[in-house]
């Protein structure tokens, strides 16, 4: 019935012995975030052999964990008529062009006015597993990051794209415009990415073993350079909370405009980093086709570049 909890029960195999139950239930089949699972160990929602147990509980072959999953909340987060560009859509999906300065979904002073808010209004039917405050929502963008989304119209599609995500199958390149003339003409940034340990709010390159972290793969390419700056494709392996902006502010050229983890100032008057989701392709999840798509860069940027090009730095954005 609508409204119940779904029931979920899995017995533990001899390759997964061993594992944390919170480490294994994240990385299984019912695609559920990990702050989630923390959420329902919590709640008392997981058992092992019926008893509740920690999150760091080490699973024993022929263990079984029984996973009940509340229903989603009824939505509360209002449509709103915000013009969005849509670039695809059907039944299963939507792709989209976001732009520069739109938040993605509501959060702490961003409740109304979101991309989610605009989704809703544009929407008959979302993902629920997101949740709330994101439905619909497989993967973001930053809030001054510009370019391509999917975005799941289905569960069963939200799990189709995670999964392709999980298996680094779906592609994402970005075009990124940094500081300094990058030397080599490509090159592969292989830098665990992690909550900064004294700046919360912030990510950064972990290279201690003992601060939590994840593994995050960047690749890069030389499109274009200029005095004091290069234009580059990035194709991101990992979906990191902002990777790229992190891994090129590691390795010396951060991202033109990013004041998190570049200058504050940039001689182009730039205000907002550029970094744009030029490029995303995925199997689709119903039909298995690869799709593809291609976003041309936006206004700012491309005035960035022309003034780059006439070597004129001082320009109006």
């Amino acid at each position: 019935m609508e409204n119940q909890a779904e029931l979920k029960d899995i017995l533990v195999s001899s390759r997964d012995a061993g594992k944390r139950v919170d480490k294994f239930l994240s990385g299984s089949s019912l695609n559920l975030s990990r702050s989630f699972i923390q959420k329902l160990i919590d709640d008392v929602s997981v058992k092992v052999n019926g008893m509740p147990v920690r999150p760091s509980y080490v699973l024993k072959e022929n263990d079984r964990i029984s996973v009940s999953i509340p229903p989603p909340k009824k939505l509360d987060v209002r449509p709103e008529n915000i013009p969005i560009k849509v670039v695809y859509e059907d039944s299963d999906v939507i792709v989209l062009d976001k732009p520069a300065g739109l938040v993605v979904h509501p959060a702490a002073g961003n409740f109304s006015g979101t991309l989610v808010n605009a989704l809703m209004f544009h929407c008959e039917k979302l993902s629920s597993i997101g949740g709330v405050l994101r439905p619909g929502i497989v993967h973001r963008l930053d809030k001054n990051t510009s370019g391509l989304m999917v975005v799941a119209k289905s569960d069963a599609a939200h799990r189709s794209i995670s999964e392709q995500m999980k298996k680094r199958s779906v592609k994402k390149t970005y075009a990124a415009l940094v500081h300094k003339r990058v030397p080599q003409d490509e090159g592969t940034i292989d830098s665990r990415v992690g909550r900064n340990p004294v700046h919360r709010k912030k990510m950064s390159v972990i290279r201690d073993s003992k601060l939590k972290s994840r593994e995050a793969l960047s690749k890069y390419r030389v499109v274009e350079r200029f005095k004091g700056y290069t234009l580059l494709d990035v194709e991101i392996m990992t979906g990191r909370t902002h990777q790229i902006r992190v891994h090129m502010a590691s390795i010396g050229h951060p991202v033109v405009g990013d004041s998190v983890y570049g200058k504050k100032k940039n001689e182009l008057g730039i205000a907002r980093q550029l970094l744009h989701a030029k490029k995303l392709g995925f199997a689709h999840p119903v039909t298995g086709q690869y799709l593809e798509f291609e976003s041309e860069l936006p206004g700012d940027f491309e005035r960035a570049l022309s003034a780059l090009r006439k070597n004129v730095p001082h320009y109006q954005p």
